[in-house]
């Protein structure tokens, strides 16, 4: 099977590696880019609240990187740990799933205790985990410290690529990167190419763009990570 990887770099790579040793083709497009924001993360933090790895990834850019570094952080997830660890920080706790479950996790531990959980966000975002946690009687400061800057247009090698049926699906990380995906095959000609593929997505809320376009072949992970997505694939 050759299958379509549109999620950023660095992590388009990493999971190329996870498809090759699956015995799986595959052709990487990175749509978006992170681009990080100098945000003010001064102030008398708690905890630290992550939903993705590219937020690891833009503290470990911001100038309050090294004064953050002793704070506990918690993560939506094992790959958000791993990269809040890549980035310095030792104190790390790993929600392994969904927002839902990182709410659970930060209740768990700051419920009624005094102080601020920073949470350190994208441009887009989905949920309200900050209102999630006020109901928990948990107060969260939300900084704006990424954005995720999407390219101009597809690479003409992968319009040709979808016009003459040389992809068999594509995996889908965030419903932004799809989203984007759909957006430019359509401003190339090629969205019905793009429509007709098998689609593996992390999530329902990741696949709902797809649903709004009356897709087909939509396959969703039963749990929100990686594994559980190239689980869906199946055998080469």
């Amino acid at each position: 099977m050759r299958l379509l990887v549109t999620r950023p770099e660095p992590d388009a790579a990493r999971t190329a590696e996870v498809l090759r040793a699956r015995g799986h083709q595959f052709l990487l497009a990175p749509l978006l880019r992170m681009e990080p924001i100098g945000a003010d993360l001064s102030g008398p933090w708690t905890a630290i609240v992550l939903t993705s790895a590219n937020a690891a990834r833009a503290l470990a850019s911001n100038p309050e990187q090294r004064r953050l570094t002793g704070l506990p952080v918690l993560t939506v997830g094992d790959r958000s740990a791993q990269a809040a660890r890549e980035a310095g920080f030792t104190d790390v706790a790993s929600a392994r799933g969904a927002l839902a479950d990182l709410v659970g996790l930060a209740a768990a531990r700051f419920a009624g205790n005094a102080g601020m959980l920073l949470y350190v966000a994208g441009e887009d975002r989905a949920g309200d985990i900050a209102g999630d946690l006020a109901a928990h009687g948990i107060s969260v400061h939300t900084a704006v410290a990424y954005r995720m800057a999407a390219v101009a247009a597809l690479p003409p090698w992968l319009t040709q690529a979808l016009a003459a049926g040389e992809i068999d699906g594509a995996l889908h990380y965030s419903a932004r990167s799809l989203a984007t995906l759909l957006k430019l095959a359509g401003e190339a000609g090629a969205l019905n190419a793009a429509l007709n593929l098998a689609h593996y997505c992390l999530s329902a809320a990741v696949a709902e763009p797809l649903r709004e376009r009356n897709a087909g072949r939509i396959m969703v992970a039963a749990r929100p990570d990686e594994a559980a997505l190239i689980d869906l694939i199946g055998a080469p």
